[in-house]
């Protein structure tokens, strides 16, 4: 048993630790399941090596401080942070099911209402991180200047200056940054985002859904449900159906999905090169004839 996780859990969480599992990595992070003595479980993941060097300075803060917040909208759909310090983050363990309509519905309102709960501004008070990118959190006032200048422009920049985008891609997704205002849609007031609710971070259990690995912040609502279908995820519609019961989206959502999955597929181009190049253009191009 790797005892030194063991400690280090048991001192983060006041509990004695009795066996930990290691499940593998996660870019610079490895995983591992934390069972403590009365076998109750622990989802845990540490500094690559436990070298404070494997993960960005303030990730795991930053997780844990949009968990929190999450948290603090009744009934939001994410785990609970059982402790945490610069190199580890540990938290409730997340018992997965198969998928169902059932609780596709019951994941719809949970998110619906944990949007609702909404936020001081566009931002946040903390650093954030999508995967192991840093994110400009500084809060504003304005969503459409704070996707743009905060979210889409510095992922583009990187991707360009890595070589995994052109001049000319650059120009395309530049034209859509101009038109923001146009076709951001009608202003809505910022909602409580979990910020990367792709479907490889929703875990599914017989009575909903729980989401991980947040990168939470005051956003627009419609960028959550346009992740979830950026890479697939099961019974979408029943999740979205049961979203708009809750809370109905704007006049002209569909056509805005293309706007807000253009940052997680620039994050994806900067993370993994230009295999994504093809689809954040199509995306920019989409957005445009949204508008």
């Amino acid at each position: 048993m790797p005892s030194s996780i063991a400690d280090r859990v048991a001192g983060l969480t006041g509990r004695d630790v009795a066996t930990v599992i290691p499940l593998g990595t996660s870019h610079t992070w490895e995983l591992y399941r934390a069972e403590r003595a009365d076998a109750s479980p622990l989802f845990v993941k540490a500094a690559a090596g436990h070298d404070p060097d494997g993960v960005p300075v303030g990730l795991f803060r930053a997780e844990a401080l949009g968990l929190g917040w999450l948290r603090r909208s009744f009934g939001a759909p994410v785990p609970a942070v059982a402790g945490w310090d610069d190199t580890m983050l540990v938290l409730d363990w997340v018992e997965e099911s198969a998928p169902s309509p059932e609780a596709a519905e019951r994941f719809g309102h949970a998110l619906a209402a944990m949007h609702l709960a909404g936020a001081d501004s566009f931002g946040a008070e903390w650093d954030g991180y999508i995967g192991p990118l840093p994110l400009d959190n500084t809060p504003h006032d304005s969503w459409p200047e704070f996707y743009a200048e905060q979210r889409v422009r510095p992922y583009l920049r990187r991707a360009a200056d890595r070589g995994a985008l052109t001049a000319s891609d650059v120009r395309l997704v530049e034209k859509v940054l101009d038109a923001i205002d146009d076709l951001a849609g009608t202003p809505e007031p910022p909602a409580r985002l979990h910020g990367d609710l792709w479907n490889g971070n929703v875990i599914w259990q017989d009575d909903g859904a729980v989401a991980v690995d947040p990168a939470a912040h005051g956003g627009h609502r419609e960028t959550d449900l346009a992740m979830l279908s950026l890479f697939g995820l099961p019974h979408l519609d029943r999740v979205r159906d049961a979203y708009n019961e809750a809370a109905p989206l704007a006049s002209g959502w569909r056509a805005r999905v293309p706007l807000h999955q253009l940052h997680p597929l620039l994050v994806h181009v900067c993370l993994y090169g230009a295999a994504y190049r093809t689809t954040a253009l199509e995306a920019a191009r989409a957005a445009l004839n949204a508008g």
